[in-house]
C-alpha cells in the first residue's frame, strides 16, 4: 500500500512540474521571423513565448548547428510543433555556412543571449558598501586648489597610501538603504562620481598623504569622498543568462539609481534581496503591484483613499474590505548581487514602476 501511494504521489509531481514548465504561445506569435542585427534570443523567445525566461525549451536548431546561443542577422525563425504537439522555433540560415566561413561569422557576427555589450551602456557603476566595508575605506581630504570640490585636471589628496600609476575609482558619501520589510540596514549606496590615477603613493607613517589625478568625472568630487581599486565591484559576465527566480520568491524595489518616483524600461533599480536570499545573476523577476484597496460604504463601494478614517478603522487590517490582486505591470533582471540586496535592469515596463513595487518569480 506504501509503495502503491509512493507511486500515485511521485506521478502526480511529475505531472505538476510538467504543467509548471509548460509553454505558452503568445495569441499574436508570427509564424516566422528574420533576425534582424541588435536581436538577441530574448527579444525573439518574446514575440513568441508569454515566459521569454523558458527559451531553451522552445529553440530547436538545426541538426549541423553545434551552439544553441548562436544566430544571425537574416536567418528565418519559424514556429513549428514537435510529434508531441509541443511548439518549438527552427532555424533556417540566410545562407548555406561553409565551415570556415561559419566560424568566422561566429565570431563577429553571432547573437548572443543578452550580451553584456547590449545593456552596458544602461548599467550604472554605483556601488553598495557595509559600514564595516566604509569605516576601511580611503577618502579624499581635499585638492591642489583649496577648493571644496574638484573637477577633470585636478590633483586630490587621499589620506592612505595608495599603488603608484594604478588606478581609483571615487565615490560620494554613502546614503543607507532600510529594508523596508524588515527595517534593518542593507546597506550604504554610493554614487561612482570619477575616475583617477596615482602620481604619487604617499607615506601616511610621515603623514603625507597620496595624490592622485582626476582623469574623468562625473560629477564634483568633494572631501570624504570613498577611494576603491577601479575594477572592485565592476566586473560584469560577457552573457547573462537569464532564469526565472522560485515561486516562493518574494521582495520589493527600495531605490531606483535615478533617485525618480517613477521608473520604466533599462533604468536601474536596488532590490530588498540578495545573496543571502539566494539571488543569482541573470535572475528574471515579476514586477507587480497591489491593486488599490476597496471598501464597503453606505453609499457603495470605494476606495480606500477616498473615505473616511471611520472607515479605515472598521476595515481589515490594511484598510480594504477585499483581498485585492496583485497587478503584473513587467519585468527585471539581476545583474549585480550583494549580500543583502542586488541591482536590476528593468528589461520591460506596461506602466511606469515604483519603489516598494513587489517581486516575484514571473509566472508567480
Amino acid at each position: 500500500m506504501l509503495k502503491k501511494i509512493t507511486l500515485i504521489l511521485s506521478l502526480l509531481i511529475c505531472s505538476l512540474v510538467v504543467l509548471a514548465e509548460q509553454l505558452k504561445i503568445n495569441n499574436d506569435a508570427p509564424k516566422t521571423y528574420v533576425v534582424e542585427r541588435g536581436d538577441t534570443l530574448w527579444d525573439i523567445s518574446a514575440l513568441f513565448l508569454e515566459q521569454p525566461w523558458l527559451w531553451p525549451k522552445l529553440w530547436r536548431l538545426n541538426p549541423e548547428i553545434n551552439n544553441p546561443h548562436l544566430i544571425y542577422p537574416g536567418d528565418i525563425i519559424t514556429l513549428m510543433y514537435d510529434e508531441s504537439g509541443n511548439p518549438i522555433l527552427v532555424r533556417k540560415p540566410s545562407y548555406k555556412w561553409s565551415p570556415k566561413i561559419r566560424q568566422t561569422n561566429q565570431k563577429d557576427g553571432s547573437i548572443k543571449l543578452l550580451p553584456l555589450e547590449i545593456i552596458a551602456p544602461f548599467i550604472k557603476y554605483d556601488h553598495l558598501f557595509t559600514n564595516e566595508q566604509l569605516e576601511k575605506l580611503p577618502y579624499v581630504i581635499g585638492d591642489n586648489e583649496g577648493y571644496n570640490s574638484s573637477i577633470d585636471g585636478f590633483k586630490v589628496y587621499v589620506n592612505q597610501n595608495l599603488e603608484l600609476a594604478k588606478t581609483y575609482a571615487i565615490y560620494d558619501t554613502a546614503e543607507e538603504i532600510i529594508d523596508p520589510e524588515t527595517g534593518t540596514s542593507l546597506g550604504f549606496y554610493t554614487n561612482l562620481v570619477a575616475t583617477a590615477q596615482v602620481l604619487r603613493t604617499g607615506n601616511m607613517a610621515k603623514n603625507k598623504p597620496a595624490t592622485l589625478q582626476v582623469t574623468t568625472v562625473k560629477r564634483e568630487i568633494r572631501a570624504g569622498d570613498y577611494v576603491v581599486p577601479v575594477h572592485e565591484g565592476q566586473m560584469f559576465p560577457s552573457v547573462f543568462t537569464m532564469k526565472a527566480v522560485d515561486a516562493s520568491f518574494r521582495g520589493a524595489i527600495v531605490k531606483a539609481a535615478s533617485d525618480n518616483r517613477e521608473f520604466g524600461k533599462l533604468e536601474i533599480v536596488m532590490i530588498n534581496k540578495g545573496a543571502k536570499d539566494q539571488v543569482s545573476v541573470g535572475d528574471i523577476m515579476a514586477i507587480k503591484r497591489l491593486s488599490p484597496g476597496i471598501v464597503e460604504t453606505s453609499d457603495g463601494p470605494e476606495y480606500t483613499v477616498e473615505v473616511s478614517r471611520w472607515h479605515h478603522m472598521l476595515s481589515n487590517e490594511d484598510g480594504s474590505d477585499y483581498k485585492m490582486p496583485e497587478e503584473s505591470l513587467g519585468e527585471l533582471m539581476i545583474f549585480k548581487v550583494y549580500a543583502q540586496a542586488s541591482m536590476g535592469l528593468i528589461l520591460r515596463t506596461e506602466k511606469p514602476a515604483r519603489l516598494l513595487d513587489v517581486l516575484t518569480a514571473p509566472n508567480g
